[in-house]
């Protein structure tokens, strides 16, 4: 029973935040793209004030594979990278604590586009 619960918290966790994506792409002028940017923001914005944290508890994957979760990492990167670094770790440290999501992005988008053979539009 423990296992369906994991699966259910990450579910609606998740879906929550597609949920307010859609909400705000229907409901707004909003670009995509400033969308993605206000998440990102967010998931910055609750990991400094400590709320993001909780979140991972409850919604576990739900919560930590969506873009939002993207600021989560970068924020802890940053939070990071002060404490080994000083005030340098500002600008070092989100790419550093993201670095192996970054590159998996890359590779895998690489990847894609070798086995589907994309075309402009």
């Amino acid at each position: 029973m423990e296992i369906f619960m994991r699966f259910f918290n990450a579910f609606w966790v998740g879906g929550a935040f597609c949920a307010v994506a859609q909400i705000l792409i229907d409901k707004t002028k909003l670009t995509p793209a400033r969308i993605l940017v206000a998440f990102v923001v967010a998931g910055v914005i609750l990991s400094g004030l400590g709320l993001y944290d909780k979140i991972i508890e409850i919604g576990g994957a739900g919560a930590t594979v969506p873009i939002i979760g993207f600021g989560n990492t970068l924020a802890k990167g940053v939070f990071k990278g002060i404490s080994e670094r000083g005030f340098l770790g500002v600008f070092t440290g989100g790419v550093t604590g993201a670095a192996g999501g970054i590159a998996a992005s890359v590779f895998f988008g690489f990847l894609a586009a070798i086995v589907f053979n994309p075309k402009q539009k």
